[in-house]
């Protein structure tokens, strides 16, 4: 019997080439640097890492080639960077510097045909959207938001994930602002209104704060990838910065058959 477990994915933040966490996505909180973070999780055996500069696309500048290619040498698990890619070659760069998947958000939904250009570049398993999604607080509304949650595209993420799904979309990471850095537990709303619409494989990201969070999800969704950032950087109450992960016990018992 083959025994499938979920994908358990830190997600790293840059910002002016250091790490940090926000909540909300806003107050970004200066947690180290992302090689050194790296190392730690290549010893932790980490399934997959995220990492996403949320500067580049705000500030409408190129992907910083030199810091992804120092983490693609370190990383010894698939790696997947997202931030200011824009186009077809942009993304086949990183990946020629060893990045196994590219992430776009902001240019996808201003051309979602970008989608079917880049997956026939580098193959539809490398090719990843991240959606960053609010609840509107009047009717409940889901939307999608870019920019660092600055711009309402005022999508419905329900039918863009459809959209994009039948365009070759390897992937999609579903990451609710709402939740982002509070530590409360995911979405599980937003993420069954997504898994019910799509067959894709999806990664839930926004909220996790201890592994019984990543096991709710697991739980209610099997074969998942459950996308955590400031469990896997802060510890404690006070929030002090400790880079972990899942052991070898708590990951066993997510086994999905």
């Amino acid at each position: 019997m083959h025994l499938l477990r979920p994908r358990i994915i830190p997600c790293l933040l840059v910002q002016n080439k250091g790490l940090v966490k926000t909540v909300n996505f806003a107050k970004p909180k200066y947690v180290g640097d992302p090689i050194n973070a790296v190392k730690i999780f290549n010893e932790k055996e980490v399934d997959e890492l995220v990492v996403l500069d949320i500067d580049a696309t705000v500030n409408n500048v190129e992907p910083d080639y030199t810091m992804i290619e120092n983490l693609a040498t370190e990383c010894r698990m698939p790696l997947c960077y997202g931030g200011g890619i824009k186009s077809v070659k942009q993304a086949h760069k990183i990946i020629s510097l060893g990045v196994e998947k590219v992430a776009l958000s902001a240019s996808i939904l201003e051309h979602p045909d970008l989608v079917s250009d880049i997956a026939e570049q580098i193959g539809s398993q490398s090719m990843v959207v991240v959606l960053d999604i609010k609840k509107r607080r009047f009717g409940g509304k889901y939307e999608i938001w870019t920019h660092n949650a600055t711009k309402n595209t005022k999508k419905d993420p329900i039918e863009f994930a459809q959209q994009i799904e039948k365009l070759g979309v390897g992937e999609i990471i579903i990451n609710s602002i709402d939740n982002d850095g509070k530590m409360e537990g995911y979405d599980l709303i937003l993420a069954g209104k997504i898994r019910d619409a799509v067959s894709v494989p999806l990664t839930i990201l926004g909220g996790a704060g201890s592994p019984d969070d990543i096991k709710t999800l697991v739980e209610k969704f099997g074969i998942i990838g459950a996308c955590a950032g400031s469990l896997f950087v802060f510890k404690g109450v006070y929030r002090a910065v400790l880079i972990s992960y899942l052991s070898p016990q708590e990951k066993d018992e997510l086994i999905v058959i």
